[in-house]
């Protein structure tokens, strides 16, 4: 039997059959024959989210654009798309998305429904920009959600967790088409966010921060500045909060070339070549990795980042490199910032999970006074108690799932542990 890993290889699916349906008349065959399913996009999930104990589908055949809407400014997609080749196609028509998350190579529908983000103070994640979202339910009729129709129940449906069903169509808002620069900055160090936190993340469109936690210094921060009239020909000061201007092209991981990233150096270009960190065209993994992420309220940022430095060394050891991002606050009963300007703190780790999994419950506890929440795609090992208790529509999202799936036929082992199990 043909065995199927997620994107890192750190995950063997589980499930027994493996569907790739090419048309909606397929799909709703497969959804009606099955007892137990899940979906998958482009693999990018690090933990069993998308598991099935039966069969999976998956969507890399759904992954057309379906129609472009000038006047009302949306695209519509196949959910198996992926952000690389939708970015594309609205570069070449005029068009944009907001953000993106900083890998380009992952699914639309994927993305959206475990509220994945770009970064900046004002974007939020990107399930924010779904206008529309056709899924296959469980009794294989084809349900559609729309933010005008129904807003309280699209907030409900944004962040899906792939518990409605097989989302097989979405329309998202995007903007006219804008061009971005950006520049990196070495050695920014750790206190300097004490009191200019909100100063340091409100100076770029996106403002990323890199650290290995080695010791009280950001290797790198990047910023991406939207390039106006204003700022199309204004250099780059030398220095930033401390920090000095890189005058060579940087890889988040110190040491590594930055072949793979896009341009930096202040030279401007489009925003799908420059929001994301990878270019479109290169796989950029450093090989096999594993990857946990915590959201919490802006406001503790600085706080939370001083209690990890406290444990610094056990993370440094098995770190690839640490991000912190920040994004904007959202209705989406299952994001992640749901009704809080948020800030991510993210670890890319070496593919260790034995020695992974010992340091993660020491960071939780370090983040538990201020109330974090995990990533769905990625690794953590906090207690379904816990999770469920940072989410206050829960209950209204437990309902609206045994509303279109009643049987429970896109639940899995992740689904009952941590969206169930307190019924």
């Amino acid at each position: 039997m043909t065995t199927y890993q997620n994107w890192a290889k750190n995950y063997t699916y589980n499930a027994n059959k493996w569907e790739e349906p090419d048309t909606i008349e397929q799909m709703k065959e497969v959804v009606k024959q099955n007892n137990k399913l899940r979906v998958v996009g482009s693999r990018h999930s690090f933990n069993d989210i998308a598991d099935s104990e039966e069969t999976m589908i998956s969507l890399q055949k759904f992954n057309r654009v379906i129609g472009l809407d000038r006047e009302h400014l949306t695209v519509t997609v196949e959910a198996g798309i992926i952000y690389s080749d939708l970015s594309h196609y609205l570069q070449q028509n005029g068009f944009a998305l907001q953000n993106m998350a900083s890998l380009p190579h992952i699914s639309v529908a994927g993305a959206c429904a475990t509220a994945t983000h770009g970064s900046g103070n004002q974007n939020s994640n990107l399930s924010t920009s779904i206008r529309e979202m056709e899924v296959i339910s469980s009794t294989d009729e084809i349900v559609t959600f729309s933010r005008e129709k129904n807003e309280q129940e699209m907030n409900g449906a944004a962040v899906s967790l792939g518990g409605l069903g097989v989302i097989i169509k979405l329309t998202l808002d995007i903007v006219p088409t804008f061009d971005i620069k950006q520049n990196v900055y070495e050695n920014l160090a750790f206190n300097e966010l004490e009191d200019n936190f909100d100063n340091i993340f409100s100076s770029a469109y996106s403002v990323s921060l890199f650290t290995d936690w080695k010791d009280d210094t950001f290797n790198y921060a990047w910023l991406k500045h939207a390039i106006t009239a204003d700022t199309d020909s204004t250099e780059a000061a030398s220095t930033f909060y401390g920090a000095t201007l890189a005058m060579e092209k940087r890889h988040p991981i110190p040491g590594i070339g930055a072949e793979h990233c896009t341009d930096q150096l202040g030279i401007a270009g489009p925003w799908l070549d420059r929001l994301p960190h990878f270019r479109m065209d290169f796989t950029p993994s450093n090989g096999q990795e594993l990857q946990s992420e915590y959201i919490l309220d802006r406001s503790h940022a600085y706080q939370a980042l001083k209690a990890i430095s406290l444990i610094r060394a056990e993370i440094a050891s098995l770190l690839q490199i640490s991000e912190i991002r920040t994004i904007a606050k959202d209705n989406l009963w299952m994001s992640s910032c749901y009704k809080q300007d948020s800030v991510a703190i993210h670890f890319t780790w070496k593919d260790d999970w034995e020695s992974v999994q010992k340091v993660l419950p020491k960071i939780e506890e370090a983040l538990a006074p201020f109330n974090a929440r995990p990533h769905w795609g990625k690794l953590f090992t906090m207690e379904p108690k816990q999770v469920q208790s940072l989410y206050e529509k829960l209950p209204d999202f437990q309902k609206l799932l045994q509303q279109y799936d009643p049987q429970g036929k896109f639940r899995n082992k992740f689904m009952n542990d941590y969206i169930f199990s307190n019924q």
